[in-house]
């Protein structure tokens, strides 16, 4: 590059702004593709990012749970890089190569059960969750899939169709996919305790899911979306009795709660209970677009040949690069940085909440550092307060922390910060938290005043 040329792009990157680049993403992309912070990334490293007006934010969001290794993690970056210098694309299903298949080792090693498993590279988690359903469909012959209530799956047809959650997801895009039935998913917090939703189950599989017919029973650990919400290990050990009792293969969507989230490689561990499947995208790759399912062999297997694929599933960058993940989380020691960082976000926030914002913050939940809080009105009626939600992520960006809610009222703030965040990173973002809480408390204030 000249240095005329080189001068003349330097004046023009300086002169980009957060507010003309906003006005030119309105102008281009359509309104569906929603954006939570109205700034435009310019830089990043592990948990912190620089906008293109050369603000700082400390990142609490990790791209929705992508990042569990940071931003730009120097081992995944080389391993990424030196791929590209080999090759970047023949399609595994033209010219197959060596990152994939080392890949699909790995996880079938990591995955929970003992026994011989297989593992299917794709591109994204819904395109993980719709084979996971192809693979089911084809092992048993049968049509039916049983969902739970709350769960996030994927934005195309058939997962939204798995999807219980509306607004924004299904809202306006129906009809979806016959087939697929919906069990209550245990939620202490809506007085839905465990044997409450396995005798709505029993009652499903009574008048509208024939057991016979059903190839598959899909949920997340860990709700996602749905408010990061654990499933209680008793109801995970019944689902793993009913599958079996029917011939149902079990689905564990561990797509946002996988790799170290939640203290072990896959949150369903924590209830001792083997799935048949996993799908598992998100975090596998630090940053990297790979999905994938794995699973028994013989259930895998159940395809004919060039039954599944894509054209750019298990890319060797992204397959190089969650090979470089992987071990990042096992050399550094991520799982149990997962755990103490759950310990300290949940002792952090009961101080916090007690201390700033006296009966807003309720019911801090989840598993390691997969881990939401709930504003509420108040603990007496403890009504979800979506507004106040809203307002403590606003303030929070004006401090330079990234925030994320999820939540069937959209009322939980939930923690996705790189477990690669140093103490002193934590810490600083805890405080811009306190004090986008007492913003928010303020602003509350001032308009009853009003």
């Amino acid at each position: 590059m000249s240095t005329a040329l080189a001068s003349a792009s330097a004046q023009v990157a300086s002169a980009t702004t957060n507010a003309a680049l906003l006005a030119r993403k309105n102008a281009a992309v359509p309104r569906g593709v929603a954006s939570a912070a109205p700034v435009f990334a310019a830089h990043a490293e592990n948990a912190e990012l620089w906008d293109v007006e050369g603000n700082r934010y400390i990142d609490f969001a990790g791209g929705i749970a992508v990042l569990n290794t940071g931003h730009r993690h120097p081992g995944v970056i080389a391993a990424a890089k030196a791929q590209e210098d080999r090759y970047t694309h023949t399609s595994f299903q033209v010219v197959p190569y060596e990152p994939y298949v080392a890949l699909a080792e790995k996880l079938n090693a990591l995955a929970p059960g003992d026994f011989a498993k297989k593992s299917l590279l794709v591109t994204t988690g819904a395109e993980a969750v719709e084979n996971a359903v192809k693979i089911a469909r084809a092992h048993t012959g049968r049509p039916g899939v049983i969902a739970f209530s709350g769960g996030y799956h994927g934005r195309t047809l058939l997962t939204l169709g798995m999807t219980g959650k509306i607004a924004p997801y299904k809202k306006d895009v129906g009809p979806f996919p016959s087939d697929i039935f919906r069990a209550p998913f245990p939620d202490a917090r809506n007085g839905v305790t465990v044997e409450d939703a396995l005798k709505g189950l029993e009652t499903l599989m009574l008048t509208d899911a024939d057991p016979s017919r059903i190839a598959a029973m899909i949920i997340e650990p860990v709700l996602g979306e749905g408010g990061y919400v654990p499933v209680p290990a008793e109801m995970l050990q019944a689902l793993r009795a009913i599958c079996d009792k029917h011939g149902i293969l079990l689905i564990a969507d561990e797509i946002q709660a996988g790799f170290g989230r939640t203290g072990t490689w896959f949150a369903i561990e924590h209830s001792g209970v083997v799935p048949d499947l996993i799908t598992v995208a998100k975090s596998m790759a630090g940053g990297y677009p790979v999905a994938g399912v794995i699973g028994r062999a013989e259930v895998m297997d159940a395809p004919i040949p060039g039954g599944l694929g894509g054209t750019y599933g298990g890319n060797p960058v992204a397959c190089a690069a969650a090979l470089a993940a992987i071990e990042a989380i096992e050399a550094e020691g991520l799982l149990a940085r997962s755990t103490q960082l759950g310990e300290t976000f949940r002792a952090r926030f009961a101080e916090i909440g007690a201390r700033t914002a006296p009966y807003r913050m309720w019911d801090i939940r989840g598993l390691g550092a997969m881990l939401a809080v709930e504003f509420v009105t108040d603990f007496d009626m403890a009504t979800p307060d979506a507004a106040f939600t809203k307002s403590v992520i606003a303030h929070a960006l004006k401090r330079g922390l990234i925030l994320l809610s999820c939540g069937m009222h959209g009322n939980a703030l939930r923690i996705m910060v790189p477990l690669t965040a140093s103490d002193a990173i934590i810490e600083e973002g805890l405080a811009m938290f306190e004090a986008a809480l007492a913003d928010a408390i303020a602003a509350e204030h001032a308009i009853a005043a009003e």
